[in-house]
């Protein structure tokens, strides 16, 4: 008998720490969403510098693609949560720092060009994708580079802590050749360095480029490489550890794609750049989840 009593008496132990863990779980499942809740705002992160998906204008708003799609996914989580009002408090985060941001909480969401990747899952979540790239490189049209192995033995600039950097060195070992990688903040200092002769070349996404050679003064004077050398879906970064904030957020984007609101957002900010490929038709139309 004392035996079986403390037998029960662990079983039902193990059930109520069972319960509580469970608990507890959902608890921080929300916590996001009930931080947001009692103190009526959401933190969003933004990339000052890429545009045309995120950017500061003169007068000190945030604009851009990715920025205007976190802000309806903003409004979809204020009508979510029954709130009269939801203010948005912007952060400006870079390369280096984004990820961190959103691990430690200073944001709730990185609206920028993060692409998804299975080594930074281990440190955020990603909501589902809100556009498709590829990597290539910017140069001085008069120079040729117009294939990938032509950029063997020049200098090519980079934005450290990317995507661009891993399959930059990725793609130079599959061909057995090398460059002379150099470190920059962001795509201004690149064009500049890239402008002043000091490079060769400056890698980054194409879309991001083809912005950057339009805005520059004289985007005759560039090119960019024929083919891509790496695949970037892009998507909202959030937090690893709450996967309720991850399906509200989810739940906005889902709305954007499936009401076809998401085409005027790409036509005001993407349009002149080029036509949505198939590729991103696609991802539109298979991200429209049902509900």
């Amino acid at each position: 008998m004392p035996h079986r009593r403390a037998v029960a008496t662990r079983a039902r132990v193990a059930a109520c720490l069972v319960l509580l863990a469970a608990a507890a779980a959902q608890a921080a499942g929300s916590s996001t969403l009930e931080r947001i809740r009692s103190e009526g705002s959401i933190r969003l992160g933004y990339r000052a510098g890429a545009a045309p998906f995120s950017f500061k204008e003169r007068d000190g708003s945030v604009r851009g693609y990715s920025v205007e799609i976190c802000t309806r996914v903003a409004a979809s989580i204020q009508k979510q949560l029954g709130m009269s009002a939801l203010k948005i408090e912007w952060t400006p985060v870079d390369a280096a720092d984004r990820l961190d941001a959103v691990a430690k909480g200073r944001i709730d969401i990185e609206c920028g060009t993060t692409t998804i990747s299975l080594s930074r899952y281990e440190k955020v979540d990603f909501s589902l994708p809100i556009f498709v790239d590829g990597g290539s490189v910017l140069s001085a049209a008069a120079s040729k580079l117009e294939r990938f192995a032509d950029l063997a033995s020049h200098k090519i600039a980079f934005i450290p802590g990317t995507t661009t950097e891993k399959a930059l060195k990725r793609q130079f070992g599959v061909i057995g050749a090398k460059a002379d990688l150099v470190p920059v903040k962001d795509s201004l200092e690149g064009l500049a360095l890239l402008t002043a002769g000091k490079v060769d070349g400056y890698a980054s996404d194409r879309l991001v480029l083809v912005a950057l050679r339009a805005t520059s003064a004289d985007p005759s004077r560039w090119q960019l490489l024929d083919t891509d050398f790496s695949f970037e879906p892009y998507a909202l970064v959030v937090r690893r550890d709450d996967p309720d904030f991850r399906l509200a957020v989810n739940r906005g984007l889902v709305d954007l794609y499936g009401s076809g609101e998401i085409d005027p957002i790409f036509y005001r900010w993407l349009a002149n750049l080029g036509q949505p490929g198939p590729l991103l038709n696609a991802m539109f139309y298979l991200n429209t989840l049902p509900q």
